[in-house]
């Protein structure tokens, strides 16, 4: 006789998970290899969804795929802790019609993940270990507040030339130097009110520059031991490269070997030229503008550096400044000294000036 078996098995099948990650909610939907099985919304939780997975789907392999943005990477360390194949995804490789561009919605994202995923169109990023994570967090955190040190120093020279005081005679020395504060802390303005902003935005500078002053001094302790230790002496061997330099360099690209080659490299950094083309009809276009903006950044920044103090490069900026705009050379240097730094950090040696790259 013959037992009825209520037992729902789904071994050997694959469930492909598209999620549209929010602060407050996850939209998340659920495909087959056939069929569209649901769109719902739940809190971010991946044990809730593994859940919801396992009671369904019993048996089957889960895949799931989340956009990278502003929740970092903790729900897709947890959904491979909880046996779920997980991706994350760079938003603009996620393939999208025209129509999805005009009405777009998180049920129209979740879904468009869901089926690139079982399509196999989705190309993961690069997801670093934890500890790299925090490294990067540090690091990247000094960078945003240099640059609101930079913003409250241009609103306090903004201030001073409103009420017309000049700032050339208030300058003593080196701008913003002990001796240049302390002429601002006693300068009055010819309001009341305005001398009060002006005390507000020393307090706010002052604050800001004791907590860079402090993450610059733990980031140079990291320097000195591992896994930076080695790194960080070859790096600085490279004309334009310092210590916190080199700290945003080993933290952004976390490991040199993913990079197949330069021209890969390149690309991750934003230093490489676009490209319209059609037909017999060809455009480079500039830099493209898909980039790691901390690396591109530092790259230029220490290639206007490098040119002052390696003769092969200053050389070489001042051949292709004959043809092109400065702005522009400097990008091909920024190039260049990327290269130098793939050697050193391949090679583990220090760098040799003066030779052709």
């Amino acid at each position: 006789m013959q037992t009825k078996c209520s037992e729902v098995d789904f071994r050997g099948q694959d469930i492909y998970v598209g999620i549209d990650v929010g602060k407050r909610s996850w939209k998340v939907c659920i495909v087959t290899e056939y069929v569209e099985h649901r769109v719902f919304t739940q809190v971010p939780s991946p044990a809730m969804l593994a859940n919801y997975l396992h009671r369904t789907f019993p048996g089957a392999r889960y895949h799931s795929a989340y956009e990278a943005g502003f929740s970092g990477f903790w729900a897709h360390e947890e959904l491979q802790a909880l046996g779920i194949d997980s991706r994350v995804v760079n938003p603009a490789d996620v393939p999208t019609t025209q129509k999805e561009k005009s009405f777009k919605t998180d049920r129209i994202d979740a879904r468009k993940l869901a089926r690139s995923l079982r399509s196999g169109e989705l190309r993961p990023i690069y997801v670093p270990p934890q500890e790299a994570q925090t490294y990067r967090s540090l690091v990247r955190l000094r960078s945003v507040l240099v640059r609101d040190q930079t913003r409250c120093k241009n609103q306090i020279t903004s201030l001073l030339h409103y009420y017309g005081v000049p700032i050339d005679e208030l300058c003593i020395r080196t701008h913003w130097s002990r001796a240049y504060l302390r002429v601002l802390e006693t300068t009055s303005l010819h309001t009341e009110q305005g001398t009060m902003a002006l005390r507000i935005l020393l307090s706010r500078y002052y604050a800001i520059r004791d907590q860079v002053l402090a993450l610059t001094k733990e980031i140079r302790t990291l320097a000195h031991e591992e896994p930076f230790r080695e790194s960080i002496r070859v790096l600085v061997t490279v004309p334009g490269i310092s210590v916190i330099t080199a700290m945003v360099l080993l933290t952004e690209l976390i490991d040199i070997t993913r990079f197949a080659s330069l021209d890969h490299l390149a690309s991750y950094c934003g230093l490489v030229p676009g490209e319209r083309s059609s037909g017999e009809r060809e455009i480079i276009t500039g830099i493209t503008r898909r980039r790691n903006p901390f690396l591109r950044a530092i790259l230029i920044e220490s290639a206007w550096c490098a040119v002052r103090h390696d003769p092969a490069l200053l050389a070489m900026f001042g051949s292709l400044s004959k043809r092109m705009n400065k702005n522009r050379a400097i990008v091909r240097i920024a190039r260049k000294l990327l290269n130098r730094i793939r050697f050193v950090l391949l090679h583990h040696t220090e760098y040799q000036r003066s030779l052709a790259a």
